[in-house]
């Protein structure tokens, strides 16, 4: 059996939270109608996301379905769950209205949900932080 090495899970953490970051941003703007409140909404998110995201990595490593579209599907949507609570609860709390930490958390789960299955895809074909074991078996598959 072949390792995934922490260098992989950080480099895809520190990706994801690039584009999720942006993602939220530019929503938590077009919401609020303010630019300050979105990158406010947004960078709040970078420290809680990262840890979570991390988290979720690791956590998946030891669930034992094959790689594949089903298993990227399974990761989009439990990663969605985690990420649009805490984009909700951050919202609410930045902007001091909850309907307004619902309406972008509502959002996200639609644009988040194509975003990170794309990452997830492009992910899967780079090599980085996998040992040689896992890249033959892979690159088979391929």
């Amino acid at each position: 059996m072949g390792r995934i090495s922490h260098k992989r899970h950080i480099a895809k953490t520190i990706t994801w939270r690039l584009v999720g970051t942006f993602d939220t941003v530019v929503l938590s703007w077009i919401i609020t109608g303010n630019p300050a409140t979105g990158l406010k909404i947004g960078f709040s998110e970078v420290f809680t996301k990262m840890i979570l995201y991390y988290l979720h990595e690791r956590a998946w490593v030891r669930i034992k379905i094959s790689e594949s579209r089903t298993r990227h599907i399974y990761k989009t949507v439990s990663w969605r769950l985690i990420g649009t609570l805490d984009t909700v609860v951050i919202s609410w709390i930045i902007s001091g209205n909850p309907l307004t930490g619902l309406k972008i958390g509502g959002l996200e789960v639609i644009t988040k949900m194509v975003l990170y299955y794309g990452h997830e895809r492009a992910w899967y074909r780079i090599n980085f932080g996998l040992d040689r074991i896992i890249r033959s078996k892979k690159w088979k598959k391929i």
